[in-house]
């Protein structure tokens, strides 16, 4: 009886240290990141473009596929329903408060092999790096139907300028989706 009181007391332990090591990066992160912008109503977003079903899988400092943002609630994974609005992108989660991205913070959209503690086959998951206040931050979301990245990509994709292409060739063909392996990065996590 005693070994067993031991155990389930040790479980109980290690799951109020995980809680409490979450709530303590989420306090220091509210100090380096920015509230995340409410969902604009209705009316400010307008109709739906197009949708996808799916897992959030996370929001993370740009670049730093492990640094997991928990601050204001982004940092739970579960199912969601990706929407692309006129105004922007909004990732309705089940459970979870709502997050939106402006369609003007949309710096790159690509794909990537993996992302904070979720790895999986080459081009599995669709990240879309955004400006949030003064900072970067990759929002990273596993389709049901993968075979929809190429559209999400060329629709969300900001326009590059002609400047920056090398040729006239390379200026008027369209970009191809790039893949971004976040399993390479040497990202720290805090």
């Amino acid at each position: 009886m005693i070994m067993t009181l031991l155990v389930i007391g040790f479980f109980v332990l290690c799951a109020a240290a995980m809680w409490w090591g979450w709530r303590r990066k989420a306090t220091a992160q509210r100090a380096r990141y920015a509230p995340f912008p409410p969902v604009p109503a209705a009316d400010d977003l307008g109709e739906p473009i197009a949708a996808m079903t799916g897992i959030y899988v996370a929001t993370t400092a740009a670049g730093r596929w492990q640094e997991r943002i928990v601050a204001y609630g982004v940092g739970w994974r579960g199912p969601a329903t990706l929407r692309r609005h006129p105004a922007g992108v909004v990732a309705n989660r089940g459970g979870a408060r709502d997050l939106f991205i402006a369609t003007e913070a949309i710096l790159d959209v690509t794909t990537a092999r993996g992302m904070a503690g979720k790895v999986m086959g080459t081009d599995g998951l669709l990240v879309i790096t955004w400006q949030h206040g003064d900072t970067e931050v990759d929002t990273g979301f596993r389709g049901d139907d993968r075979g929809a990245y190429a559209d999400w990509i060329a629709a969300l994709r900001p326009e590059r300028p002609a400047e920056l292409a090398t040729d006239s060739a390379t200026a008027t063909a369209p970009a191809a989706p790039a893949t971004h392996d976040f399993s390479d990065d040497k990202g720290e996590t805090q």
